[in-house]
């Protein structure tokens, strides 16, 4: 077998009323309610990166420890979501802050140039706001 890509990536939700604010209002996904209580959109670009992250380089990129902290939920799946600028990862992180998200790590730049910023989804995943350059150079992704 050969996977060619990857088809679709969402987060199984135990509370659909609590996750829909966060992915649809506060990241600006649009979604379609496709069946009662399963909302999905096909129009967001697709991955551009598929890796297995060893926690402890996760807790390392997050925190500047190896040791996950007890006090925060350990996740189970990471997911990027990439904006237009290293500004737009600033930007981000404020208007987060200001709906009452709480950021793990503010927006930074990475020594290989990719800016992130982390959080968790009310789900437990480890959601990076991103802003990688390589991944926009002759890209149809639009920058914003």
């Amino acid at each position: 077998m050969k996977v060619s890509f990857v088809a679709g990536f969402g987060p199984i939700v135990p509370d659909v009323d609590a996750s829909r604010p966060f992915w649809g209002d506060a990241l600006g996904i649009e979604f379609e309610e496709a069946a009662p209580s399963y909302f999905a959109t096909d129009d967001l670009p697709g991955v551009r990166a598929f890796a297995l992250w060893p926690l402890a380089q996760a807790a390392q990129s997050t925190f500047g420890t190896d040791a996950w902290p007890p006090d925060v939920p350990t996740p189970q799946a990471w997911l990027e979501l990439d904006v237009g600028s290293a500004e737009a990862v600033g930007e981000a992180v404020a208007e987060l802050e200001g709906r009452g998200y709480r950021l793990l790590r503010g927006a930074e730049e990475e020594p290989w140039g990719q800016t992130t910023s982390r959080l968790q989804s009310p789900e437990g995943l480890l959601v990076g706001i991103t802003y990688t350059p390589w991944m926009h150079k002759n890209s149809d992704t639009p920058s914003a």
